[in-house]
């Protein structure tokens, strides 16, 4: 009859370290065909969860990235005309015609624009005046928004002078800067002249002093730019304002901020989730639909630690007695096993670790838009490293917690005769 008992801790491992990590260790050792699968299907679920989670994070921040290009997180408005019956009470079969909108100016904005700097969640704040002008060039002429602006300020908002692709972004009274599409349907360039026109009579001759392109082709056709005095002679609206482009700190948080800015001033302010809702909505299914996959990767490597564990507990019953039998607490053996658990489920995650950082840096160079650059930037972030090495080391233990209270529990004199 071969001669069974207890797991003896051989010269390689150290005598300083706990018995209950020693036959931990040598359990593990024993199975190693067991171990190894356990070991590659939580390396495997590791390495998704981390590249999944890479890959959304640059997803959204790409998303992000490009819907403010060249719009600010937040935006205060001026009131809108409204229609007012003439007569109080009820008035039966009256319609009420909506009025003409007439553009209008934010009243006190130099106070409310202090007032908007002096908020803890407000980066940056910069006054603007947008109207629609006629640019004609020739006998070429497109109707086009023209916005005035203070560069110094509005800069630090919108990052204009990044979209530059010819000529300068610095610009006097005298100048404009026009998109790459309005560029080709005028046929100017760097340079040369537009005279602008508005509704009210307001007439300009402009230099073009910077092309712009903004990723967007309504947006390169529509939108010019000016210096905010330019715009206000143009637009007749003289030491006035129409918006005032507001960045925060949290670009995600700017609808609370906006609904803040206007308990505060009274002054309507619109975050670009609200009008970007569809897109809002679109990445919080994403980072839902992904929280979804991440979980049911997690469930399945607990289950694969609980499984292997469970048919470790069944062949070792009689080493598990025959520990017992020598005095071996029962919170011991509890431990052993909840220890096999966490060295599973930490050793898989470090594989893993090195296996969806790996995937990261593949994804780069295979996936290329046309012209070579990179479809997005993936970033490897230390603290998602972290936090997937300790849930897997957490889920190691919790699913080891059963396998090691059925052990734990086992009667030596059964566990023996068995």
């Amino acid at each position: 009859m071969a001669n069974t008992g207890p797991p003896a801790a051989g010269p390689a491992f150290p005598s300083w370290l706990p018995f209950e990590w020693i036959v931990a260790v040598r359990f593990l050792r024993e199975g190693r065909m067991q171990t190894g699968f356990i070991l590659v299907g939580v390396a495997v679920g590791v390495g998704v969860i981390i590249f999944m989670s890479a890959l959304l994070s640059g997803l959204q921040a790409n998303f992000v990235r490009r819907v403010l290009t060249g719009q600010p997180h937040i935006q205060l408005l001026p009131p809108k005309e409204v229609a007012r019956p003439l007569r109080q009470g009820p008035a039966v079969g009256v319609v009420l015609q909506p009025p003409l909108q007439r553009l209008k100016g934010i009243d006190q904005w130099q106070g409310i624009m202090e007032l908007l700097r002096g908020m803890p969640d407000v980066l940056n704040v910069s006054p603007a005046l947008s109207g629609s002008v006629l640019a004609v060039r020739g006998d070429a002429s497109r109707a086009v928004t023209l916005t005035g602006m203070d560069p110094d300020l509005y800069y630090r908002v919108i990052a204009l002078p990044d979209k530059i692709v010819a000529g300068t972004a610095r610009i006097s009274t005298t100048d404009i800067l026009i998109g790459t599409e309005l560029a080709s349907d005028l046929g100017v360039g760097v340079g040369d002249k537009l005279r602008v026109s508005a509704a009210n009579g307001g007439d300009n001759v402009l230099t073009v002093a910077g092309i712009f392109d903004l990723g967007n082709k309504g947006a390169n056709q529509r939108n010019t730019y000016a210096t905010l005095r330019t715009a206000q002679s143009l637009l007749g609206l003289p030491g006035g304002i129409t918006v005032l482009d507001v960045t925060v700190r949290d670009a995600y948080g700017a609808e609370n901020v906006a609904q803040r800015i206007t308990a505060v001033t009274g002054v309507e302010a619109d975050s670009w989730i609200k009008t970007n809702e569809q897109f809002f909505t679109a990445v919080s299914a994403q980072t839902t639909a992904n929280t979804t996959i991440r979980f049911f990767v997690a469930l399945s490597v607990a289950l694969g630690i609980a499984s292997v564990l469970v048919v470790s507990v069944v062949q070792r019953s009689r080493e598990i007695g025959i520990l017992r039998a020598m005095g071996i607490s029962r919170a011991q053996i509890l431990r052993v096993f909840l220890l096999q658990g966490g060295l599973l489920g930490f050793g898989g995650a470090v594989a893993g670790s090195a296996l969806g950082a790996l995937a990261v840096i593949v994804w780069q160079k295979v996936a290329r838009n046309p012209d070579g650059t990179p479809l997005f930037l993936l970033e490897l972030d230390p603290r998602l490293f972290a936090l997937a090495l300790g849930l897997a080391a957490i889920t190691g233990l919790l699913a080891a917690f059963a396998p090691a209270l059925r052990a734990a529990r086992l009667d030596p004199a059964v566990a023996i005769r068995g």
